[in-house]
């Protein structure tokens, strides 16, 4: 049996993963699930995977206003047995408690559907204890991609992608010789606002941000594929996954959402990787990897698919996509600093706090002012991302008063 945590178990690539891994009674084992603040539906999981450890990741002021948080019962039982829904499940508290549980348990794989920065200190804990990863987080690698490679390559232990971009240039290398890629066409349907003229986003409210016209995913996200920061956070994340100069990775949008992705080699040859919209496929290849199995999911029907288009993203519309990839141009300690602006800037968003045109403005805005470190070890990074959140706070501050 392969056993099996599930970080962010409660959110849309955890409850697609454990719907998975549900098909495969005789194979996986689930030993550890994560949730941020969403108890109900981790003690639900509980009672069906019968984990032998849980955690509560979120903070204890955002617990207590869970009606299901009982501080008494949380507070008490640190890193200890809960009475209750949790009966003899061990229940570890907070992000540190989260590297505790990965210490603690015997695991072989680690599926990682954690969104943000708070997975790069789990993804760096896991890697020194697991055969794989099935990495469905992109912001840990934005910001330490050379050191969580690096050491997955020392410690022999797998990085698959979850991602349904970065999953599709997976299969398409295959087992072939990654000196021979010469291109990869990372494709994106547009997000929500494809169609919407720029002169209206400075209107746009989180309700519209969120519409995500092809998948269902978290707020985050989803905002994320609305200033299409997601397509440049994932340009960064495939510079390390695939070992590829950034100038040799190319956005195209696909409003049609089947091809996601391509590669192209030296010889001239392309491969793309075409499917359905649905997380699982991606999720139960990293898990599976190298078997395939029935995924019970509906094939594409290709009579019905009429057109296949693909276009240039709109730089100046989108200048998120810019501000990656000059931030992942310059390495070092820039992708951090761009990923914890850009963290900051959505939450604030998503809180009702600023305009979705300040998302951009304000990230530009950090990246101009940091000094950058070319050489970073993990302090420079986690430092880098504490004081790129401060900085986007006072420039909201910023924009306040000059408006």
């Amino acid at each position: 049996m392969e056993r099996i945590a599930v970080l962010g178990s409660t959110g849309s690539i955890g409850t697609n993963g454990l719907d998975v891994i549900a098909k495969f009674p005789d194979r996986f084992k689930v030993c550890a699930l994560s949730t941020n603040i969403n108890i109900k539906l981790l003690k639900k999981q509980a009672k069906i995977f019968k984990p032998e450890a849980v955690c509560i990741a979120g903070s204890s002021s955002n617990l207590r206003g869970c009606n299901d948080y009982s501080g008494q019962n949380f507070a008490s039982s640190r890193n200890g047995w809960v009475p209750g829904d949790f009966r003899k499940i061990k229940v570890y508290e907070g992000e540190d408690g989260l590297c505790r549980m990965l210490e603690n348990l015997k695991i072989d794989t680690v599926l990682v559907g954690i969104v943000g920065s708070s997975a790069l200190l789990p993804i760096l804990t896991a890697l020194d204890r697991v055969k794989k990863i099935a990495l469905a987080n992109k912001e840990a690698l934005v910001m330490a991609g050379g050191i969580i490679m690096s050491k997955a390559v020392k410690n022999k232990v797998g990085v698959v992608p979850v991602d349904s971009e970065h999953s599709a240039i997976f299969q398409c290398i295959g087992s072939g010789n990654r000196k021979d890629l010469k291109k990869i066409f990372l494709t994106g349907s547009g997000g929500p606002l494809l169609n919407v003229k720029k002169s209206m986003f400075k209107n746009i409210q989180v309700k519209q941000a969120i519409n995500h016209p092809r998948w269902k995913m978290g707020k985050k996200i989803s905002v994320d594929s609305a200033t299409m920061m997601n397509k440049g956070l994932e340009v960064i994340e495939a510079h390390w996954l695939f070992n590829i100069d950034i100038s040799n990775i190319e956005i195209l949008i696909h409003p049609e959402a089947v091809v996601h992705s391509m590669v192209e080699f030296r010889d001239g040859a392309i491969l793309a990787q075409l499917g359905a919209c649905d997380m699982r496929i991606p999720i139960q290849h990293a898990l599976t990897h190298p078997d395939r199995f029935d995924s019970g999911i509906k094939s594409l029907e290709f009579s019905k698919i009429k057109n296949l288009s693909f276009y240039n993203p709109d730089f100046k519309k989108f200048p998120c996509i810019r501000l990656a990839y000059e931030a992942g141009k310059k390495a070092g300690t820039w992708p951090s600093v761009l990923n914890a602006s850009n963290e900051e800037a959505v939450r604030e968003f998503i809180e009702g706090r600023i305009k979705f045109i300040d998302i951009p403005m304000a990230v530009e805005k950090v990246l101009g002012l940091h000094k950058g470190v070319k050489n970073p070890g993990i302090e420079d990074i986690l430092e880098a991302d504490k004081w790129a959140k401060v900085k986007t706070k006072e420039s909201f501050e910023y924009f306040s008063y000059c408006a």
